[in-house]
């Protein structure tokens, strides 16, 4: 009897249930959807597949359909004045203002045929290079001749404000950037990132979205900004396929293969690519560090192997006209093998040679990473409304097996050589899980979008010293160690935006997270826990005072987490008197950034950014002077003022010359905090770059570019002036669907980052990173595709978005 009650009492509460959920809908079923029908035609024939929208008095999308073979419209809205807008590639727009109080049928529509002959399926009207939106610069890289050519990485390195130097990729004034494919954060960095881009080929992207203060939907996560690619979807009903085929040379070489198929028909779109590289080349640094009674003088080379292998697939299905089901992966292998040769010669205060130290190394490198991703966009209503569900997951592992073999002697003594062979073998995986929901709600007020997001990461790594100079080799527990990290994040958000009249818009936001951690270190048995909650407020205003001036603000507060090997304590040897370690103490910093932007006839933008950063942390150069040892740290050691300007022109007077130019000068102010000793570097940085297409013939291109940066200071580090010139020639054949390209890059070898200078703790250090900019490279890229692919001509209520969008 008792569980027969408790079933009653469970029908009860979930009839209770049910109710309320239909007395919430009450308000939106009461709203009635008027509904307007029409006919369009050209010439007293139908046609089909024209796309059809209501609009309302600020411009906003409010419902849309295409019409049927019949040329036969029926599109659903409430009461309201709204503009009707008619358009198809080929004819004349047709624009009315029409009221809609009850059901309407309209008298036909004529569409009257444009004058010129435009391609079936190319739409053949040039955007701009680049545009400033509220929240982001958009570069059109389709539009830029010097960015199609090569890989995603070459394009981001033409794209206006963006800087790439030894493998990291920054926006100017914002350090380094968070790289995205269609939206998707890519879990990964460094190495593993630049192999990704390099596997991109860049005539498959349509546009870069550069996001200087990313608005409250994305992640609070990393100060450098965001950097959108995103991919060309392929014209509606067709296919096609890109190979590619690279050759680089620089002390050593490499090759590169890529194919790339894009299939989109009907209800599906398919792609697939798969990359793969092999070869190496030459990373050479040095590294002197200057104390009171000695000097070490460190001289590297290393042979870096550059074998990869990239694949990725993506498929979008609909569902129905308005849900659509996608799946995506990315799967990455990399075998970055090195082999190294060191030397370091210690001096005394009278710069007498007092020990001579010779390291030969091979690290065994294995990174591994796939993303699994599936996400569900469906459209509410023909409002506007759409909710999107995605689910993520991400596993990483790296094995590394570093052996190396030193021999210390005394320059007055040959015969007192002492010999050690060490062996450092560490292990990593990482496992991240997340899904988030995001929702877009326009209204007649202002347009909403709010979701949240949930996201579990695991990393756990093993290190393990051994002393190989005895047989069997015998393991040091000392520098060894295992350590598990755990980090939990909570986020919702809500952002709204509002065309206040024609020239104002406004949006703001606010990103809520809340992030809890664990950190245990198995060797030192240390764990270390924190918890915390932040709020994260974004703002931007535009104006456009007329169709020349457009002016943005925009505010933003980030946090920058430290990365998992940042958080980890073990010793990891780069040779045997040099080693990096991570710090389990590490905070996160937080930033407030302010940016304004003005635009002018869409061909000039000027920018003033401002950026405040609390517990700066980043990588601490140190040196143990006592046993002749240099260490690589993390601290956080500084509260940091960044500031700058600068000024971006696109020139395209002439058919056969466009110009991209930008110019910026940067400053900083770094305040020490308590417990750090170590020398400040303020000072200014000027940046100048510049990249120029000069047609020679119609299938012929000459690419010279440029980029010069001053010598600088910042935080703790001075560096030296730095620039490259590159140079480019580019010939299309077999109908532009075979491309050829040859390209000299940092053609005076003067791109490296130099004269790296410190003092911390009393010792002075001065580092050169060389990691073969100067390089030159053949390239091939060839396409071919239908036209057009049978198709069963069913319509769908997006077809003015994928338009839009270029599909």
């Amino acid at each position: 009897m008792p569980s027969i009650k408790i079933n009653r009492m469970k029908n009860k509460q979930n009839n209770k249930n049910l109710l309320m959920l239909i007395l919430l809908l009450i308000p939106y079923l009461a709203i009635s959807q008027i509904e307007l029908k029409g006919k369009v035609k050209s010439n007293a024939a139908p046609v089909p597949f024209v796309n059809v929208v209501l609009v309302d008095s600020l411009g906003t999308l409010k419902s849309g359909v295409t019409t049927d073979m019949d040329g036969a419209f029926a599109i659903k809205a409430v009461k309201g004045v709204y503009t009707l807008k008619v358009s198809l590639l080929g004819y004349k727009s047709w624009d009315k203002k029409i009221s809609l109080e009850n059901n309407t049928t309209l008298d036909d529509i004529i569409l009257i045929s444009e004058a010129q002959s435009l391609n079936e399926v190319v739409v053949t009207s040039k955007k701009r290079v680049f545009e400033q939106q509220m929240d982001r610069l958009v570069f059109n890289v389709e539009n830029s001749p010097t960015a199609s050519t090569g890989n995603a990485l070459d394009a981001l390195k033409v794209a206006p404000g963006l800087m790439i130097q030894n493998g990291s990729i920054s926006i100017l004034g914002k350090g380094s950037s968070q790289v995205m494919i269609n939206g998707k954060l890519m879990q990964m960095s460094g190495e593993d990132l630049v192999s990704f881009l390099n596997s991109i080929p860049a005539g498959n992207i349509k546009k870069i979205e550069i996001i200087t203060t990313p608005p409250a939907q994305y992640d609070a996560a990393g100060n450098g900004g965001l950097i959108n690619i995103i991919y060309k979807e392929g014209i509606k009903n067709s296919w096609k396929n890109s190979s590619s085929f690279a050759y680089d040379q620089n002390q050593y070489n490499y090759i590169t293969l890529g194919n790339d198929f894009l299939y989109n028909k009907n209800k599906l779109r398919f792609s697939l690519g798969l990359n793969g590289s092999i070869g190496a080349y030459r990373a050479l640094e040095s590294f002197d560090a200057l104390s009171t009674n000695k000097l070490q003088e460190l001289d590297s080379d290393t042979k870096q192997k550059k074998n990869s292998f990239t694949g990725r697939a993506s498929i979008d299905y609909d569902i129905t006209k308005s849900t659509v089901l996608g799946f995506m992966y990315l799967g990455n292998l990399r075998r970055p093998d090195q082999d190294n040769k060191s030397v370091t010669q210690i001096f005394d205060t009278n710069n007498n040679l007092e020990q001579i130290i010779q390291s030969k190394g091979f690290n065994d490198r294995a990174y591994n990473s796939n993303i699994y991703d599936m996400n569900i966009m469906s459209k509410l209503d023909t409002l506007g409304r759409k909710l999107t569900v995605d689910f993520s997951y991400l596993d990483y592992n790296v094995e590394q097996n570093n052996r190396f073999v030193t021999n210390t002697s005394d320059p007055n003594d040959p015969t007192s050589v002492k010999q050690q062979v060490s062996l450092n073998n560490s292990g990593q995986a990482i496992e991240n899980f997340s899904t988030k929901i995001d929702i877009e709600h326009p209204t007649k007020f202002a347009n909403f979008s709010y979701g949240g997001k949930l996201s579990f990461n695991k990393s756990n790594s093993d290190v393990k010293f051994y002393d190989a100079t005895l047989n069997p080799p015998v393991l040091d527990e000392s520098q060894s160690n295992e350590f598990e990290y755990k980090e939990n994040i909570q986020a919702l958000y809500f952002s709204g935006s509002k065309k206040i009249n024609t020239k104002l818009n406004l949006q703001l936001g606010l990103r809520i997270e809340n992030t809890t951690t664990t950190g245990f270190s198995k060797t030192i048995n240390q764990t270390n826990k924190r918890d915390y909650f932040k709020l994260f407020p974004t703002f931007y205003l535009s104006y456009n005072s007329n169709d020349n001036n457009n002016f943005v603000v925009n505010y933003g507060r980030r946090i920058n987490r430290p990365g998992f090997n940042d958080l980890n304590p073990y010793r990891f040897y780069l040779n045997n008197n040099s080693y990096s370690v991570g710090n389990p103490f590490l905070q996160p910093s937080f930033s407030d950034n302010f940016d304004f932007t003005h635009t002018f006839k869409k061909k000039l933008s000027s920018n003033v950014f401002f950026r405040i950063t609390n517990d700066n942390y980043g990588i601490f150069f140190t040196t143990d002077v006592v046993n002749d040892i240099q260490v690589i740290t993390r601290k956080n050691y500084s509260k940091e003022y960044y500031y700058g300007i600068s000024e971006t022109y696109t020139f395209d007077k002439y058919s056969w010359w466009t110009s991209q130019n930008s110019v910026s000068v940067l400053g900083s102010k770094t305040t020490l905090l308590d417990n750090i000793n170590a020398e400040v570097q303020n000072g200014t940085r000027f940046y100048f770059s510049t990249n120029n297409t000069f047609s020679l013939t119609k299938t012929t291109k000459l690419e010279v570019n440029y980029w010069y940066s001053s010598k600088y200071k910042r935080g703790l580090y001075e560096n030296g002036q730095s620039s490259s010139f590159d140079i480019g020639f580019r010939q299309n054949v077999l109908k532009d669907d075979l491309k050829i390209v040859l390209l000299f890059t940092d053609i005076f070898n003067k791109s490296y980052l130099n004269n790296n200078r410190s003092v911390v703790n009393g010792v002075e250090q001065v580092g050169n990173f060389n990691y073969s900019n100067r390089f030159a490279r053949l390239s091939l890229l060839y396409s071919f595709g239908s036209k057009k692919v049978k198709a069963d001509n069913k319509k769908f209520g997006n077809e003015e978005e994928q338009r839009r969008s270029g599909i």
